[in-house]
């Protein structure tokens, strides 16, 4: 298949996206993976849809809440595990037109996300604990299997067909079944088919455009986009009495840990049932958004930097310009090891203060940032170096001739 030219570059720029998982789930607020986890009926679950009304469900302030934290796009579950659709499907009746909310909820996001300029992203679970043939096929019936593939390929073509241009497919839990079951490449040849620039996910057995590690931040290959998605608590669901936030602080860090591997990171938001994302959730994106917007030169467009971590944190690097993250240094001096070409200035990027600095032997020192970080920024501070080389470090040895680990003794 011929892809259009430049189509993945927004996504190889993006750095930061905001997940989110609203579902059924939101009703009883015990997080996404409760009806299998408390192992409930179908029949007790299905009327969860008669409490789902999404009464303040306002898409336009999810975007722009997006748009405040410096996200470029946004990744609706349109159906989780649980099955329930988002959308006006005409081939699962189980779905938001038919509960209490009585309203195409995947219309109005992704009207509103365009509205606001950003990227629409449309997850769609793969496996599915509401369709019986799903677990009929996976115990063996074949016949089972063959409608439950052609119901899958069916519901992704209306979402593919029925709200215009979509950027991101976002598939998940493709297990219990195998590519040549699921049909995957027929099935993305058919997506691609209705929407020629999108971009797909690895989760449906194929490698397709970009790589999702799950809670962590694994760097891709060298040309690989990738994409790691994260919660901001320890659900994906709405959960209220999961107060477990990461700080402002530890997300910037997170983004900064992508951006050194040129990836992006996805936060997650659970939104209530009513659909309304969390007050606490939201005080966190905003302050980060206000951090990236002081330091952005640090985390956009910048390239892939391969230099190994710092005790301080993570780098990132831009021509002969190195960012160091400094989540914690000790006194007022900031030294780092090993770094081979000469510094010609230092400042504090959010502040635009320039540093003073010396570069002795193997450790280049700067100092003048205060006598605890959060003197030099209040989420984060980031050092530019600017160098008279591309970013460069040499730590084989901590003094010269020497062994680091020499042999110990038998």
């Amino acid at each position: 298949m011929q892809f259009p030219a430049n189509r993945t570059a927004w996504f190889a720029e993006a750095r930061f996206g905001m997940f989110i998982h609203w579902g059924l789930y939101a009703v009883h607020g015990r997080g996404e993976w409760a009806l299998s986890r408390e192992a409930w009926s179908m029949d007790d679950y299905r009327p969860l849809a008669e409490q789902f009304a999404a009464e303040d469900f306002d898409p336009r302030a999810w975007a722009r809440l997006a748009k405040a934290a410096g996200m470029r796009y946004l990744v609706l579950t349109t159906k989780h595990h649980e099955g329930f659709c988002l959308w006006d499907s005409k081939l699962c009746a189980f779905n938001s037109v038919n509960s209490a909310a009585k309203r195409d909820l995947v219309a109005e996001f992704v009207e509103a996300v365009r509205a606001e300029g950003l990227k629409v992203g449309l997850y769609y679970s793969l496996g599915d604990w509401h369709n019986d043939d799903w677990f009929r096929g996976w115990q063996g019936d074949t016949a089972a299997t063959e409608r439950f593939m052609d119901y899958t390929h069916g519901l992704i073509e209306e979402l593919m067909t029925g709200y215009g241009k979509i950027d991101i497919l976002w598939y998940d839990l493709p297990h219990c079944y195998g590519i040549e079951e699921w049909r995957s490449v027929e099935l993305n040849a058919k997506v691609r088919a209705r929407q020629p620039h999108i971009l797909i996910n690895n989760r449906s057995w194929t490698s397709e455009d970009f790589a999702t590690p799950e809670q962590h931040i694994a760097s891709s290959a060298k040309g690989r986009l990738w994409e790691a998605c994260m919660t901001l608590n320890g659900h994906w669901g709405y959960c209220p009495s999961d107060t477990a936030w990461k700080n402002p602080r530890s997300v910037a860090l997170k983004l900064a840990d992508c951006a050194r591997g040129c990836g992006n990171l996805l936060l997650n938001v659970g939104p209530d049932a009513a659909g309304r994302i969390p007050e606490a959730a939201q005080d966190i994106l905003r302050s980060v958004g206000q951090w990236l917007e002081r330091h952005q030169e640090a985390v956009l467009a910048t390239e892939r930097c391969d230099l190994p971590w710092y005790l301080f944190g993570p780098t990132t690097k831009r021509g002969n310009i190195l960012y160091c993250f400094v989540k914690e240094y000790y006194g007022d001096e900031l030294i780092v090891g090993g770094l081979t070409p000469r510094v010609q200035r230092a400042r504090l990027v959010g502040a635009q203060r320039d540093l003073s600095f010396e570069q002795r032997g193997r450790q280049t020192i700067i100092r003048g940032l205060g006598a605890h970080a959060s003197d030099a920024d209040p989420v984060l501070p980031v050092v530019a170096l600017e160098l008279d080389a591309p970013p460069a470090t040499d730590i084989s040895s901590h003094i010269d001739g020497a062994d680091i680990f020499p042999v110990l003794p038998a």
